[in-house]
């Protein structure tokens, strides 16, 4: 990764006088217009008149004293999913093209900008969040940091979110995980990217795919980082992280599906990453999570994600679907033959499996699996429809698994300088998010060695 500061760096920096955050906002947009770079497709829109005057008011306050808070002036990336005061919502589509502003931000938005972050623009996305891969065929797609000589996808559905944190066109993001759409551009872009328990973080302003299923995170360039952020968006106080010593640590490793079929990079960087925690005194249990299997037949009509996404989507893609990608209507369609039946029986099933999981994990401090079972293929290769299924079923497959079970995860780069990114999950049952971050924080040295 391009040494580029973590935000606890920055808020040093802004405090001392180093920099400022005119010049932090000004950096960042010279990196998005810089032809070179991914910023052309990494962002659908840039304010860069009123990032620069937010910037200029963070400024003044900090010369007061006045800043709401240490990390107020830092410039952050917007996921088109998220409602921005006087601006248009697509999402990633051409189908809210004729939408009106938003009236207000979106909640998370609005306490992003409480605590002083600078809104620098909004960030290209797979249209309306429906795939792990990433591409977009309205705005381009941005290449993903692995050989953008051949041109990799950037995972998603937050795709430009993650390449403007890699690239610096940002300093974090704000993105959205429904299957993994945090997860998965952060594992393949070498950053951080979270998904916390979805009851600590409200919804509202923001673009639904699966009401039951969908969280907002952050991405970033460490845990800290991400804790941070999660803290913000929760809106809780930002406490000190205290990472916790990878001695005793106690991570179960699920054998059943997470690690079928997995990438020959991305099965050795796994093994050595547990080596590493094992000779560091974690204790490791790899264990069967029969649970695991039910969760294929719970998704064979397309699950939460296409019976609630055909709920809001009906009358607009009847309206307008020929404008849809078509990779995403035949998916958000899948929802229209789903019953009222089919519906609460999945929301039956769902309990029963999350009840049933928790007790399986709870005599351990997390799951440990690896984020997909893919390294970012070519985009080249997934001009075929069946290549993109493929590809894309891989990418989602692990991070699902912790959707719906409504547990939290994080994703951490495992990959060894100057290697394919790969993406190691570390995932709690729903409401154990604080263990998670002092989980991350302690093995986040030791598990590229």
């Amino acid at each position: 990764m391009p040494d580029f500061p973590t935000l606890a760096k920055l808020a040093e920096d802004l405090e001392s006088g180093r920099t400022t955050s005119r010049k932090l906002v000004e950096a960042c947009i010279a990196r998005i217009v810089d032809p070179a770079g991914e910023g052309q497709r990494a962002f659908i829109h840039v304010d860069k008149d009123a990032a620069l005057a937010a910037a200029d008011a963070m400024d003044g306050l900090r010369k007061v004293k006045a800043v709401p808070s240490r990390y107020a002036g830092i410039p952050v990336s917007i996921k088109d999913l998220f409602d921005i005061k006087g601006q248009v919502t697509r999402a990633g589509s051409r189908a809210l093209d004729d939408s009106p502003p938003a009236a207000q931000d979106a909640t998370t938005v609005a306490r992003l900008r409480k605590a002083g972050f600078v809104v620098i623009g909004r960030t290209n996305m797979t249209e309306f969040a429906y795939s792990g891969i990433g591409i977009n065929p309205h705005y381009g797609t941005p290449k993903g940091v692995w050989n953008r000589a051949e041109g990799h996808v950037p995972g998603g559905s937050s795709s430009g979110a993650a390449v403007s944190v890699h690239d610096g066109m940002a300093h974090a993001a704000l993105g959205t995980d429904t299957g993994g759409s945090c997860r998965i551009p952060a594992a393949f872009n070498g950053i951080v990217g979270y998904k916390p328990t979805q009851r600590r973080v409200p919804l509202d302003g923001s673009v639904p795919l699966s009401f039951s299923l969908d969280s907002i995170g952050p991405l970033a360039r460490s845990v800290r980082c991400c804790a941070i952020l999660d803290a913000v968006l929760a809106n809780e106080p930002i406490a000190p992280l205290k990472p916790r010593t990878v001695k005793g640590m106690r991570l179960a490793v699920p054998t059943t599906i997470a690690l079928d079929d997995l990438d020959a990079e991305v099965a050795e960087t796994f093994e050595r990453v547990l080596k590493n925690l094992a000779d560091h005194g974690a204790i490791i249990e790899r264990i069967e999570m029969a649970e695991f299997h039910d969760i294929g037949p719970m998704n064979a009509k397309g699950g939460f994600a296409a019976s609630e996404s055909y709920a809001w989507h009906r009358y607009l893609i009847t309206a307008k679907g020929d404008v849809y990608d078509p990779r995403v209507s035949v998916r958000i369609m899948r929802g229209e033959a789903q019953s009222a039946a089919d519906y609460i029986d999945l929301l039956n099933e769902r309990r029963s499996l999350i009840a049933r999981v928790n007790a399986r994990i709870a005599p351990y401090d997390a799951l440990a699996l690896p984020t997909t079972a893919n390294t970012p293929p070519k985009i080249s290769d997934l001009a075929d429809d069946k290549a993109f299924t493929k590809e894309n079923l891989r990418a989602l497959r692990n991070c699902t698994l912790i959707n719906m079970i409504d547990g939290c995860a994080i994703s951490l780069p495992a990959h060894r300088e100057r290697d394919v990114p790969v993406g190691l999950m570390l995932a709690g049952a729903g409401g154990s998010d604080r263990r998670i971050f002092e989980l991350a924080a302690g093995m986040e040295a030791v598990i590229r060695v």
